[in-house]
């Protein structure tokens, strides 16, 4: 992800949007070096220090007819709604059993060494902090991140805490309850659908609770006609 972030930054941001739109297409081809660009770019989607440059790729999008690189980037309206976003309700944090409110610290610091016990406690934590600690320690597993991922409700900041991880968001059970989580936005679960197996484009086009946008961008994944190079197949990418 650092590499493609300091290429985006240095890059002249036309040529960017023509090079990403590219590997867009040999992505969706199956592409395995262009599945790895493309993980690492909708991370970056998310990032808010990349709001601006993201903003210039739609306009270059737009400008230049990419529609592959368009159907992956945020609306401005999205932009605007994310920025507006309110602060963690501190009502909604769990009972940790201390007798008291632990405050946001205490909180973080029990996320980096957790028992199993707090652990199941902080996937209901509501402040990204927090679960972004969970997510780095190494004692949490890939089946308490995708419980975490089909979580509902679930706040889109966790949602894209796990989508821009490293170390979860390469993990296709992972992406795939974030896709199929009723919660999840378009402009986050569109960019997962270019990566999913048929057999997993399959599953969201058969849950009518997802959001239509992130089904469309299913159902032209499926018309497109490509077989899976890895076969429909459960291997782990």
């Amino acid at each position: 992800m650092a590499y493609v972030r300091s290429v985006w930054i240095e890059s002249d941001s036309s040529e960017f949007a023509w090079a990403i739109d590219a590997v867009c297409e040999w992505s969706k081809a199956r592409d395995k070096r262009a599945q790895e660009v493309m993980l690492a770019f909708a991370a970056l989607l998310h990032e808010p220090s990349l709001r601006c440059r993201i903003e210039s790729l739609r306009h270059d999008a737009e400008q230049g007819k990419l529609g592959s690189l368009g159907s992956l980037l945020p609306s401005g309206e999205d932009s605007k709604k994310e920025q507006s976003r309110g602060e963690v309700d501190e009502r909604h944090v769990p009972d940790y059993g201390y007798g008291r409110p632990l405050t946001l610290g205490e909180r973080k610091s029990m996320a980096r060494r957790p028992s199993r016990r707090q652990l199941d406690r902080l996937l209901a934590d509501p402040h990204p902090s927090v679960i972004l600690n969970l997510l780095n320690n190494s004692i949490t597993t890939e089946d308490d991140v995708v419980r975490l991922a089909a979580k509902r409700p679930l706040r889109h900041e966790i949602m894209k805490e796990i989508a821009r991880h490293p170390k979860w968001n390469v993990r296709r059970r992972v992406r795939l309850a974030l896709v199929l989580n009723p919660g999840c936005p378009p402009e986050l679960g569109i960019p997962l659908v270019e990566l999913a197996l048929r057999s997993e484009l399959r599953t969201v086009m058969e849950r009518t609770e997802i959001h239509p946008d992130i089904r469309r961008a299913a159902l032209a994944r499926l018309g497109e006609g490509r077989s899976d190079a890895h076969g429909d197949g459960s291997k782990k990418s």
